[in-house]
């Protein structure tokens, strides 16, 4: 099949650009004396989370528990939840499924969350692995600098929690668009988490991991020696609010990794002058972030923008024609991660073969 055959709206992944961006991401950081821990919550799909584990990374990250469920039903291992677990029956999960994948870990930053799960952990005569979560100004968890220090303390006095590390994600750094700024910006966020590293692992000897970084200051937060592993996430798949920024001093944008992901959207009205209507509105993609690019078909020279739920409006620009009825358009997607969250599965593609699918199995898995 022809991608151009296939039903719309729907997301497509190129099988070759996709295995580029992943070997190159895993080279870079070991290259670096790191590891890598890439974020599921990206692509939510577990065949894709395997293909990154056989690449070499060291585990994988997951936002959500019900993420981590999925995953461990798949067989994979070594997931770190980078979220905080709370709320009715989640930490008597979160201790289930420690006894079905040991190597499951989880980030803490609140006394009555630890002091739950130790004693969940206890009750069943099991222990765990778990991150202080680091406020480095995302201001969205975690507990802040000053007052780590007691709380790695409180946590290594736990009879069933072993403190491995702390966790430090700069979210609000990640989309600078200049990398001079971006990387000033990291530098300066993380330092407050490198002083807490270094003096708890001081007093904790298993406390070994910093799990930092995101894919937008993958290359400034390797130089960061502290740092043991990254934890970036949209690499793998890309998208125009990355595109966006700068990977490099003097790079027009963010030249590291290329688009693997494609929504493919049919003009479903071409009556107006100057604009179509597609058929991916809201619905099919995510609205906050940049503005989708249209990067197909050749020979125009097209603009996306919002036209309801349903649809969406594709003008001319430029002198440019408007593609006629029933043509098929290749969009890079606003933001990556909820756009996945819209669709069941990836068009696996090579060219403009499709060759294969893979199910977005963990859609849905906000829990």
């Amino acid at each position: 099949m022809k991608i151009t055959e296939l039903q719309t709206p729907c997301l497509v992944l190129d099988l070759d650009i996709l295995m580029r961006n992943i070997n190159k991401m895993q080279a870079s950081v070991m290259g670096a004396g790191k590891q890598l821990r890439p974020h599921v919550k990206s692509h939510k799909c577990s065949a894709l989370a395997r293909v990154q584990r056989e690449a070499g990374a060291v585990g994988l990250c997951v936002a959500k528990l019900s993420e981590a469920q999925s995953l461990i039903d798949n067989d994979l291992d070594n997931i770190l939840i980078t979220g905080p677990v709370a709320g009715h029956g989640k930490m008597e999960l979160l201790a289930e499924l420690v006894e079905k994948s040991p190597s499951l870990m989880a980030t803490v930053d609140h006394r009555v969350s630890i002091d739950r799960l130790d004693t969940l952990l206890a009750a069943r005569n099991t222990a765990m692995d778990v991150l202080l979560d680091i406020d480095v100004g995302l201001g969205r968890t975690g507990v802040r600098c000053e007052h780590a220090y007691e709380l790695a303390d409180y946590i290594d006095r736990c009879t069933s929690l072993r403190l491995r590390g702390i966790q430090a994600y700069a979210g609000q750094v990640q989309h600078i668009v200049s990398f001079d700024e971006r990387k000033q910006a990291s530098r300066a966020s993380l330092q407050g988490a490198v002083d807490v590293f270094t003096r708890v692992r001081k007093r904790v000897p298993g406390c070994t991991i910093f799990s930092a970084s995101g894919t937008g200051t993958f290359n400034i937060d390797t130089d960061i020696e502290e740092i043991t592993e990254l934890q970036t996430g949209s690499y793998v798949l890309m998208d125009a609010e990355y595109l966006h920024v700068q990977s490099a001093p003097d790079a027009p944008g963010f030249e590291e990794f290329a688009p693997a992901l494609k929504l493919l959207t049919s003009v479903v009205s071409a009556n107006q002058t100057g604009f179509v209507t597609v058929d991916a509105g809201l619905k099919a993609l995510y609205q906050h972030g940049a503005v989708p690019k249209v990067v197909g078909p050749s020979g125009f020279d097209l603009v996306y923008d919002w036209f309801g739920d349903e649809y969406g409006k594709v003008s001319a620009q430029n002198g440019s024609a408007v593609p006629p009825l029933n043509s098929v358009l290749e969009i890079v997607v606003s933001h990556c991660d909820p756009t996945v969250n819209l669709f069941d599965e990836f068009n696996l593609v090579r060219g403009d073969e499709v060759v294969g699918t893979w199910p977005i199995d963990l859609r849905g898995c906000c829990r």
